[in-house]
Order: C-alpha cells, then structure tokens, then sequence
C-alpha cells in the first residue's frame, strides 16, 4: 500500500474549491494531526491522488494533455 508523505515546499496558483462540509472537516483533522496548513493539506492529499490514478485514466490524461500543447502551439 503506498504510504502519504507530506511535502515541505510548493508554488501554485490560486483557486477556488467547493468541498462538502465533512471532507472539510476531515482534511481540517489531518492538518491539524500533522500540524500543517489545510490547505497544505489538500495539496498532498490531492498530489497522492493524481500519483495513484488508474493506468487508463493516466494514459487518457497524458494523451489529452498533449493534444491541448499542440493546439495551443498551433495558435501562437
């Protein structure tokens, strides 16, 4: 089973989520039992998701990602 490792530094942007009133709660717990920010908090939780998705799901992803590149490069 892989194991949840939070990350001392990141850069990001700024957006806005929506979360259902528990799951605040519990990634608020987290943090708080990690003594970390929330928002550190959903940085991590989020990263392991995307690390631990599905092979069909990460090759769909790659695949859409790089036609988004060389449709944007298209129109510089």
């Amino acid at each position: 089973m892989n194991k949840l490792k939070i990350e001392k530094e990141y850069i990001g942007i700024s957006k806005t989520l929506r979360l259902p009133e528990n799951m605040v709660d519990t990634v608020q717990a987290l943090a708080n039992l990690k003594n970390i920010s929330f928002n550190k908090a959903i940085i991590t939780l989020v990263g392991f998701a995307l690390e631990n998705l599905d092979d069909d799901d990460k090759t769909q992803i790659s695949n859409n990602a790089k036609y988004l590149l060389t449709s944007n490069s298209a129109n510089l």
